[in-house]
């Protein structure tokens, strides 16, 4: 597939609902002002908040009709506008998802960026692995690192740890000199977690989540707890941790209202990736520690499964709603 002219193919959706409302439609594709870049997209990846988005159910509203879709890209900038220095045509680059993606959404063959909303891609690395790092890890590195405080020798309880953001955050913790204990569901994916590095998986449906990690911390506690689902639930993983500990929530999976836990003393953190990629030096720490880690092998995406060209989205949607993968959802862009 190719652009002709000033337009590009996108992913739209003009009403909320499930997979079926998402749309692949040309769009106009403004040449680039200043300070912003075009990108040609290589591959886009899946997060939760794209679902949620798309369904209604996320804390900023789509804007309908015809709202864009998209937080992950990598590609390769095509052009630059006036003053941009810090990139020029040729250059490999990720989305770095600090922005409103009801209007710059990436899930596109090209798209104009500011040039604050993309990150240079690690060198060396493909368009598909690049399209499944930077939203994870930053998430991880973000949320434990620098909000949690997490530490050398810390257990850090990681819930829906079959996710993107969830393999993301074992291999932090991990390199963080951690010990991460895993939460599923269910018993079919323990196996797969514990190959990925968790040091315990607690399998929800069948253990109890607070004696499970009692017993696993000879009866401390657990230092943080790094979760993705909300809802009462939440007050279970404060009743984990131990006296002082710390619970950072980054997602809903739950819409329930949050319970939080009587085990006071405790910290409780929300946290947002914008609050470290909207600013150059977050993304810069954030580059740092995503590169070295490549570069050592301590960080490495997993990727549940690929699908080629923008047409199958809906797909991989479904995919990513059945709660079936494990790791990170990819879709190339075929050009």
């Amino acid at each position: 597939m190719t652009t002709t002219g000033m337009t590009t193919k996108a992913v739209l959706f003009h009403e909320l609902g499930g997979p079926e409302v998402l749309r692949v439609e040309e769009v106009p594709l403004p040449a680039p002002g200043p300070g912003e870049v075009l990108v040609r997209v290589e591959a886009i990846g899946l997060n939760r908040a794209e679902a949620l988005f798309r369904a209604g159910t996320y804390y900023y509203p789509a804007t309908l009709p015809g709202s864009r879709l998209g937080y992950e890209a990598a590609g390769v900038v095509e052009a630059v506008g006036a003053s941009v220095t810090a990139y020029a045509p040729g250059d490999p680059v990720m989305a770095a998802a600090n922005f409103d993606f009801g209007r710059y959404g990436v899930h596109a063959e090209r798209v104009v960026l500011p040039e604050e909303y993309v990150v240079a891609r690690p060198e060396g690395l493909d368009a598909v692995t690049a399209a499944a790092v930077w939203l994870g890890y930053s998430t991880a590195y973000g949320g434990m690192v620098v909000t949690g405080g997490l530490r050398p020798g810390d257990h850090v309880v990681i819930t829906g740890a079959s996710s993107g953001v969830g393999t993301a955050a074992l291999q932090t913790a991990l390199r963080i000199g951690a010990v991460p204990i895993a939460t599923t569901r269910g018993e079919e994916k323990r196996k797969r977690l514990l190959e990925l590095g968790a040091a315990h998986v607690v399998t929800t449906a069948t253990e109890d989540l607070v004696e499970e990690v009692r017993r696993i911390t000879g009866g401390t506690g657990a230092d943080l707890a790094f979760d993705a689902i909300g809802g009462p639930g939440f007050a279970r993983l404060g009743d984990a941790l131990r006296t002082g500990g710390t619970a950072v929530l980054y997602g809903w999976m739950d819409p329930r209202p949050v319970e939080l836990s009587t085990n006071w003393p405790l910290t409780t953190h929300t946290y947002a990736n914008g609050a470290l990629a909207r600013t150059a030096e977050g993304r810069r720490r954030a580059a740092g520690f995503i590169g070295s880690g490549l570069r050592d092998g301590s960080l490495a995406p997993v990727i549940a499964e690929t699908f080629d060209g923008l047409e199958r989205i809906a797909d991989a949607h479904r995919l990513m709603e059945s709660n079936t993968h494990l790791g990170k959802i990819v879709v190339r862009v075929e050009h």
